[in-house]
């Protein structure tokens, strides 16, 4: 399939890798309606450089999911907390968006108590810079990394997901 086309898609089923090209601000809404309607729980991780859309990304997951409120980059407070107004697949009620991007030291998760988080079994816990605490966190339930392109002169966000379990998430076309 061909990279390039706006909306493009593709899905590895022997790896569980699927990726997508989002060619605009709407683009990025809808791949997050799709992760919203998913049985997701446990921790997400994205990845990629500075303004590459993770935080947009997870704002409009979070209104899919039902929030309403405003939805606070963690950048400083390393956690935001939401309570979902009821549960969604996977029984999930509560999201925490963690930026682990200023963390020193992966000990400092535990003064914070983030293994509540990761332990709560009605939680999806999505996880900015996750990397810089890799040896101190599960593995995720999925990765998604976003990476900016140039394409035919227009700057589009390459997203990859990696799911660890066979059937969590298929992608499908945007709108």
């Amino acid at each position: 399939m061909d990279m390039t086309q706006a909306h493009s898609f593709k899905f590895d089923n022997a790896s569980q890798r699927q990726e997508v090209i989002l060619t605009s601000e709407a683009d990025t809404q809808a791949l997050a309606e799709q992760l919203a309607q998913a049985d997701i729980h446990g921790s997400v991780w994205l990845s990629g450089d500075l303004g590459a859309g993770k935080t947009t990304l997870t704002r409009y997951w979070l209104r899919a999911l039902g929030h309403q409120g405003s939805v606070k980059s963690p950048t400083y407070t390393l956690v935001e907390p939401y309570q979902l107004p009821q549960a969604m697949a996977g029984g999930v009620l509560r999201v925490y968006h963690a930026d682990l991007y200023r963390l020193q030291d992966p000990e400092e998760l535990s003064f914070i108590g983030f293994e509540e988080y990761l332990d709560d079994a009605q939680a999806l816990v999505i996880i900015e810079w996750a990397s810089r605490a890799e040896g101190y966190l599960p593995a995720p339930m999925m990765t998604i990394s976003i990476h900016i392109e140039q394409q035919q002169g227009k700057q589009v966000r390459r997203v990859e997901i990696v799911c660890e379990q066979k059937g969590i998430f298929e992608l499908a076309p945007l709108r």
